[in-house]
């Protein structure tokens, strides 16, 4: 045998079984990451169906619940960055349970909700509980696979957001109307004590189940850590950035921001409202509104995987954010014409939906391509950060326009308009860094 087919073959093997060791990372961590993702969210945004019985319960106005679902980004804002930085320090398997169980519990605790501020205390602690688990599994991601195979991997890990509405609509929709009455409590406090459930058993499993990185994962050998190790070696970027200062004053990490931010307000104006423009198109029946508003939910989860695969086969990134987010502005804008119809309702918010969710596994493979160390925990946090500002904005405006003019129209128009805001910003990113 010759010098070169000897090189070739043992090339070759290498190649093999570093792609077997990728396949046991990916199957170790991320449906498990994708199940904790379903609860957060789930936990995050059932106050939208609990909504449609909570408000007559309690007698709060729309812009009240605008608010209070909107506060809790107030505090994932504040504590984004600290968290993530204790993250990195600290390790993924302690701080991400310590998140798990106490967002769980205070989840749970809702159900004790009599008054306005009680509602605006809990939501905005429930920020506070949160922040640093998305951006700190963004971060704890890319520790284990290099740039090129990212957004594949954030597709696989991002499905738990239109999984959460997939499965949690039906299901809240059952524990509300099943539960009604139970022990002398409503349907929508049930939900909040049920869906917190999983929360906290996930962030109790973290303790013995997440490993902090390669070097502590005792279910590798370790020719796969040294393999595992050197891929990641092998992609660092000659421009990247590692210190906090370099994340925190970086003009690309402030603009990643903002195209998360313009994102992230359309994703919340349908997650928090979707229920109640369901209603006002004609539906009642809560268990009902849970079944339809699964519906955009399923084609999110085929756009999302099609979306980062075809990105990571083809190397590129921009246009595989701006074409399914115009697509997501053209269904937002295209649904206010059809607000009495509710097969068109869907049908044009199941197109802003898949839009709009196909983007994320795309987007958040951008920070590490020039970020590492601390400054990629500091600037992932800030992106985070940035975007939760929409949540708040989002929530808190459709809320205050809904009072104003009695519809949702004007609201789902602005926030369609933020989306191509979000495009033209998005072509503004360097494709030589990006499309890596």
């Amino acid at each position: 045998m010759s010098v070169q087919s000897s090189t070739v073959e043992f090339v070759g093997t290498a190649r093999d079984e570093l792609q077997g060791a990728y396949a046991k990372v990916t199957w170790r961590l991320v449906p498990f990451f994708c199940l904790c993702y379903l609860a957060a969210y789930l936990d995050r945004i059932n106050v939208g169906l609990a909504k449609l019985q909570m408000l007559n319960d309690l007698g709060f106005s729309e812009a009240v619940y605008g608010l209070g679902a909107g506060l809790f980004f107030i505090g994932y804002i504040l504590f984004e960055v600290p968290s993530n930085l204790v993250l990195a320090k600290m390790g993924a398997r302690l701080w991400i349970a310590r998140i798990m169980i106490t967002w769980g519990l205070i989840s749970g605790a809702t159900y004790l909700v009599t008054t306005p501020m009680q509602f605006y205390v809990l939501r905005f602690l429930l920020g506070v509980a949160e922040a640093g688990f998305f951006p700190g599994v963004m971060l704890y991601l890319t520790y284990w696979y290099p740039t090129h195979k990212r957004s594949r991997i954030m597709a696989m890990f991002l499905m738990g957001l239109p999984m959460a509405s997939l499965v949690g609509g039906p299901l809240s929709g059952w524990i509300m109307t099943a539960f009604a009455g139970t022990m002398g409590y409503a349907g929508w406090q049930w939900l909040f004590v049920l869906e917190a459930i999983p929360s906290v058993l996930l962030g109790i499993l973290c303790l013995t189940y997440l490993p902090n990185g390669i070097e502590a994962a005792k279910w590798l050998s370790p020719r796969e850590k040294h393999l595992l190790r050197d891929s990641l070696d092998n992609d660092q970027l000659a421009e990247s950035h590692h210190s906090l200062w370099a994340a925190l004053s970086s003009g690309r990490v402030w603009l990643l921001g903002l195209i998360d931010l313009s994102l992230m307000m359309s994703v919340y104006a349908i997650s928090f409202w979707l229920p109640t423009i369901m209603r006002d198109a004609g539906v009642r029946d809560t268990f009902h509104i849970g079944l339809l508003t699964a519906i955009p939910n399923a084609l999110a989860i085929i756009a999302l995987i099609m979306n980062g695969a075809s990105s990571d086969r083809l190397r590129e990134r921009r246009w595989h954010i701006v074409v399914p987010a115009f697509i997501g502005a053209m269904g937002m804008g295209l649904s206010t014409l059809f607000t009495d119809n509710i097969a068109l309702t869907v049908t044009m918010f199941a197109l802003a939906t898949a839009g709009i969710t196909a983007t994320f596994p795309v987007f958040w493979c951008l920070p590490a391509t020039f970020l590492t160390g601390p400054a990629a925990a500091a600037g992932i946090a800030l992106i985070a950060s940035i975007a939760s500002f929409g949540g708040f904005a989002a929530t808190y405006i459709l809320g205050w326009l809904r009072d104003v003019t009695h519809g949702s129209s004007a609201g789902i128009l602005l926030f369609a308009g933020c989306l191509l805001v979000g495009c033209a910003l998005t072509l503004a990113l360097p494709k030589h860094v990006v499309n890596r």
